[in-house]
């Protein structure tokens, strides 16, 4: 008998939809295949394709891949092109199903390595609740002397936040996510340079981080860690998820996260703000643009897989209109247009139709092979800003020549 190894991103909703989209398949397509869902945490899948040769010794027949991680499996060889297949069957609707921006970051020499699996740009995610609340609208208009308003730039992203800490109701400003996994801590470095007008590369240099704009924002995310900032407790050690659990617990009122744990929190049972989600653009500097950050999630079939076929098979269905609506419903965030223009969507979520314009100002990380080595340079400097009192200059100083020897 066939068997099916999945590597899943570990994340209730995604294990949950993914179980139901493959129940959907065997109705249509029954057989005496089985699939095996292996449900791993972002160092573990790391850990699993590359550490362990995972793409290429045949541990697994599909799995889940971050856009970060494209081009480190594309240089080593471990994914296999898709292109032949989506000739002779292809997705549904495959002209049109998606915006470029989730077309881009799988595609090397003209050949796809992966199709759409799960979207969201970083965002600011509000509880609406707190912010329409007349009460709190006139107890911040007496303390601050203006009215209470989703932040546009980052002093008043600070103000709301030590507005809204109350710990004594377990109720935080926001939680961003610290531990140190080599992304989320990374990825909100990104945004900080951006929002300042920054960028990562520097003429001909992809990735240079001795510059003051870099000092800038590394000195603002370090001084989110001060006591009394309005940061939630757990933030040094929270990863995305956690963060966005967080949020959907009631513990935060706003966070700058995937869009994705917004429409988690909005439509869960489970979730206490449920109903009561929004989501903004991201704050900027003074006089600085909102910046958005897009990263996807992609279904790819390692080279080593002894069942491509089968595994194109299931991924075609899985990218179709319903499954993708279903990965919505059950708390991830469809890739497809159809789901995020869909009637019933919107009235469970109603800030959903809001994916296109994030789209819109979402930036890309730098295409880099050792991009993950990088990231963990990057990642360890935020950490050590977090965690001593060595300069930002100093930090950033010390980094660049870590990554100049990889680049």
């Amino acid at each position: 008998m066939d068997k099916l190894r999945f590597a899943v991103r570990k994340f209730e909703p995604f294990e949950r939809a993914m179980e139901k989209c493959w129940a959907a398949y065997q109705q249509v397509y029954p057989s005496e295949v089985e699939m095996e869902f292996v449900p791993l945490d972002l160092e573990e899948l790391t850990a699993a394709f590359f550490e362990k040769k995972g793409l290429n010794n045949g541990d697994w027949d599909i799995i889940h891949i971050n856009t970060d991680w494209m081009a480190r499996a594309y240089e080593t060889k471990g994914l296999s092109a898709l292109d032949g297949m989506i000739v002779q069957n292809p997705p549904e609707d495959l002209k049109g199903a998606w915006s470029e921006s989730l077309q881009a970051l799988q595609c090397f020499d003209e050949q796809i390595f992966g199709l759409p699996f799960h979207d969201g740009p970083e965002c600011l995610v509000i509880r609406k609740d707190l912010f329409e609340d007349s009460q709190e609208q006139m107890r911040f208009q007496a303390r601050y002397g203006k009215p209470l308003a989703v932040p546009k730039t980052w002093p008043d992203f600070m103000t709301v936040a030590a507005f809204f800490t109350r710990p004594e109701d377990n109720l935080y400003g926001t939680v961003f996510a610290g531990y140190p996994d080599g992304h989320n801590a990374v990825f909100d470095f990104c945004i900080q340079l951006w929002s300042r007008g920054g960028d990562l590369q520097q003429g001909d240099v992809p990735v240079k981080l001795d510059q003051p704009l870099a000092v800038d924002a590394l000195d603002f995310y370090r001084s989110l860690f001060i006591k009394d900032s309005g940061l939630h407790p757990e933030s040094a050690n929270y990863e995305s998820v956690q963060a966005g659990a967080a949020f959907a617990r009631g513990e935060v009122a706003m966070m700058v996260n995937w869009f994705g744990f917004a429409s988690w929190a909005q439509i869960d049972t489970a979730s206490a703000v449920k109903g009561k989600v929004d989501v903004a653009a991201i704050p900027s500097a003074e006089g600085g643009m909102s910046p958005s950050l897009n990263v996807y999630w992609l279904y790819a079939i390692p080279e080593g897989s002894r069942h491509k076929q089968l595994a194109y098979d299931f991924i075609r269905f899985a990218v179709g209109r319903q499954q993708d609506k279903l990965l919505t419903v059950e708390g991830g965030v469809g890739c497809r247009y159809s789901t995020w223009y869909d009637s019933e969507i919107n009235r469970m979520i109603p800030f959903y139709n809001k994916l296109a314009e994030l789209h819109d100002t979402a930036r890309t990380l730098p295409r880099l092979a050792n991009w993950p080595q990088i990231a963990h340079i990057i990642d360890d400097t935020v950490i050590a800003a977090i965690k001593t009192d060595e300069s930002s200059v100093s930090l950033l100083t010390k980094a660049q020549e870590k990554i100049n020897a990889w680049l």
